[in-house]
């Protein structure tokens, strides 16, 4: 038998070397129980298997065939025991010591895992990146769907006149300033909100900008871009376009994307005055410009788009026509409002069977038509 000790003392046996010569009170042997962070300095015996003692009492026996190089450091032999506690280590940098275990240790650079631990860890891992699909695809739309009532509509109004400032900066405050054509575009948003029931103040405006868009923010502020408005034909698809934006007011889709998109942490920081960066509020006024809503957000607007429509005694099929018109005009490279409001031909058939033969007046006369049209000119 061979013993190693931390006060260098080492007795020899069966003809066995003298594993603790050259040095081994330098640099102890060290166990680790796998329970405790506490380092035991311990003394070997080589016999029927790797005794591990401190202070003349027994600490563990480890079987040589279950012995395992684990992990360790350059001049460090690490061993882990397959039979023992799993975490256990125990760490040899004496060079002696490390050839006597490799010399006994017949599976020492075996695997260290087993192709049962290994198919166990590979589930595990599996179950992991399923975990987390889970929470993204279905919990984090729940939360935003749950905590989205729960944000004030005063709130949401301070998050939207943050995101307006972004906003107007982005586009540098040219808000298209015709006096008659802003007049025909209040009556516009009038007529389209008491259709619709909306019962909430909203604000709108046309930016002067080529992107066919049009987009609300939180709190009730939409914007028609006057490229989409230029490609119109008729009051009726510009109305169909705003309504759509309405039903996302009403329905409050801008905040549940922002929260949606991992905006949890700014919404309710904000909420208790724990956030005032700009870098929060760059990132909820991309959230709401990217907007990409779900299939059941869209639908909803355009439901409310199609009541709000047919309420005025007009079809909403225009609207589909529009944006389909741009579709056709854009080809892959689309742009603007189609990007975050993707037209489908199952949307624009929609459209097309909800089409009704005008029952109502015209929502806005040919002079005020002709009024927004030219609104941002100067």
């Amino acid at each position: 038998m061979v013993s190693t000790s931390p006060d260098s003392s080492a007795e020899t046996g069966g003809g066995a070397p003298n594993a603790a010569a050259g040095g081994a009170a330098a640099k102890p042997v060290t166990y680790f129980d796998g329970i405790t962070n506490r380092r035991h300095e311990v003394a070997l015996a080589f016999g029927r298997a790797l005794e591990i003692s401190e202070h003349g009492a027994a600490v563990a026996s480890w079987a040589y065939d279950d012995l395992r190089a684990a992990d360790g450091g350059q001049d460090t032999l690490r061993l882990k025991c397959t039979s023992g506690p799993p975490l256990a280590r125990l760490e040899v940098p004496a060079p002696q010591v490390q050839a006597e275990i490799r010399a006994r240790a017949r599976f020492l650079h075996v695997e260290r895992e087993t192709g049962a631990q290994t198919r166990r860890i590979v589930a595990w891992s599996v179950a992991a990146i399923a975990s987390i699909v889970a929470i993204v695809v279905f919990g984090i739309p729940l939360a935003a769907a749950r905590l989205v009532p729960l944000v004030p509509l005063s709130f949401e109004r301070r998050l939207g006149d943050m995101v307006d400032n972004r906003v107007q900066q982005i586009f540098r405050g040219k808000i298209c300033t015709g006096a008659k054509g802003n007049a025909a575009f209040a009556k516009l948003i009038k007529t389209l909100a008491q259709a619709g029931h909306l019962n909430m103040a909203l604000r709108a405006a046309v930016l002067a900008s080529p992107v066919p868009n049009a987009f609300a923010l939180p709190g009730g502020k939409i914007y028609l871009l006057n490229g989409l408005l230029q490609k119109a034909n008729s009051v009726d698809e510009i109305a169909g376009v705003i309504a759509h934006e309405m039903g996302h007011v009403a329905h409050r889709d801008q905040t549940r994307m922002v929260i949606q998109n991992g905006g949890t942490s700014f919404l309710i920081g904000l909420l208790l005055g724990d956030i005032t960066g700009s870098a929060a509020i760059i990132f909820a006024t991309r959230s709401v410009l990217a907007a990409s809503y779900s299939r059941e957000a869209e639908a909803g607007a355009d439901a409310f788009a199609i009541s709000t429509m047919h309420a005025l005694g007009r079809s909403p099929a225009p609207m589909g026509d529009l944006l389909f018109r741009i579709t056709g005009a854009q080809g892959g490279r689309t742009i603007g409002i189609l990007a975050s409001h993707p037209l489908t031909e199952d949307r624009r058939a929609l459209m097309r069977r909800e089409d009704r033969p005008a029952t109502g007046p015209e929502i806005l006369s040919a002079e005020e038509w002709r009024a927004l049209k030219a609104v941002c000119r100067p």
